[in-house]
């Protein structure tokens, strides 16, 4: 796919959707200092007509100490709302004990993602899982860690989601893409269910994005890809990490545009901070656990081929703390757009922030 002539629009109506400046905070973390998260999942709306954000509570500590132990990855929740207005009360909590199954424990938590269908809901959820490295990389294992893949819990409602009904669907021993997580699920045409992912190496060394699909009826995902949207050149060259396919309004320009979306996503241009040079110029870099946005798209119908419009730069960057801007979900409603992301603060925590867009305004950014 070649750049495309509207591809102006499609960055001026992503920095007005993930509105840095206006955002406010959604869902605040356990404590407001460093090491404190809460985000990570997604937003839906319910059968209802009610609205869902789902996410995970990290408190400050690691889950190395030891098995199940460290408040690292604490807890999976979810809240609903009857508008995006709120007030946003939670209705559900899952710990890593309850997502625990299948008699191996579970270590840490990560993203997740809900996604409502006609007659039932369906949870995905990454964990970190007490399992070893295969063999022949078992000294890259760090004590106390292990191995993470994405389970699915699947109920008749929000409020009925069983976690001991959850069903590992996507894992691998293979070393370059040991460590699956992260899942973003969507509705794509003919019944299908798509499924993007987040894949790590044994080495930690970088991200990538990967894309499962669902046909209908059947209950495995088959793998497409391990890296749909290859990482970047220049700030995003170690982590490429999709968090949302947004089907974008057909208006103005896209009027007479086939279905395209915007793929929000996560960059880093390393995994461990830097020491930067003092002479040279200062800039958001991201790294593990701090990183940045950008923004790529793709015509629906060629899913899931995308392409990034964010190159050079990054598009999403906190103006508070260390500029950590992650995690965005996106819903596409009659009366505009409500996204959500994980945002940076001064005192360095990360609460679940959002920002609505009016349609009006939706309008007049694709005239």
């Amino acid at each position: 796919m070649n750049r495309p002539e509207f591809a102006d629009k499609l960055l001026a109506l992503a920095s007005a959707i993930i509105d840095q400046e206006h955002a406010k905070v959604l869902v605040p973390p356990q404590e407001n200092s460093t090491g404190f998260w809460f985000g990570g999942g997604n937003i839906a709306r319910d059968q209802d007509g009610s609205i869902l954000l789902c996410g995970r509570y990290r408190n400050y500590g690691d889950s190395r100490t030891g098995v199940g132990a460290g408040a690292r990855g604490l807890e999976f929740a979810v809240f609903r709302a009857e508008t995006i207005a709120g007030p946003w009360e939670k209705i559900a909590r899952f710990s890593k004990a309850d997502l625990s199954h299948d008699g191996i424990d579970v270590v840490s938590i990560e993203g997740g993602a809900l996604l409502p269908r006609r007659d039932s809901m369906e949870l995905y959820i990454s964990t970190e899982k007490d399992l070893p490295y295969p063999a022949g990389i078992e000294d890259y294992q760090k004590p106390g860690t292990g191995v993470w893949s994405i389970d699915l819990i699947s109920a008749a409602g929000i409020k009925a989601l069983d976690p001991a009904t959850a069903t590992t669907i996507l894992k691998t021993e293979v070393p370059s893409r040991l460590h699956i997580k992260d899942p973003v699920a969507f509705n794509l045409e003919n019944g299908i269910t798509g499924l993007i992912y987040c894949n790590h190496p044994h080495t930690w060394s970088s991200s990538s994005t990967g894309v499962a699909v669902r046909k209908p009826g059947a209950k495995d995902f088959k793998k497409l890809t391990d890296e749909t949207l290859p990482r970047g050149p220049v700030w995003d060259v170690a982590a490429t990490r999709v968090t949302e396919k947004m089907t974008v309004p057909q208006l103005g320009v896209l009027a007479d545009q086939p279905p395209l979306s915007l793929y929000f996503y996560d960059g880093a241009e390393c995994l461990r901070q830097l020491d930067e040079n003092p002479k040279a110029v200062t800039r958001p870099r991201g790294w593990s656990c701090e990183e940045i946005g950008g923004v790529a798209w793709g015509y629906d119908s060629e899913f899931p081929q995308m392409q990034r419009l964010s190159v050079d730069n990054p598009l999403f960057v906190s103006p508070h703390g260390t500029g950590c801007s992650r995690y965005i979900s996106a819903l596409v409603t009659k009366e505009g757009i409500f996204a959500a992301w994980q945002q940076s603060q001064d005192d360095l925590s990360q609460p679940l922030v959002g920002h609505f867009l009016p349609v009006d305004r939706v309008k007049e950014i694709l005239s």
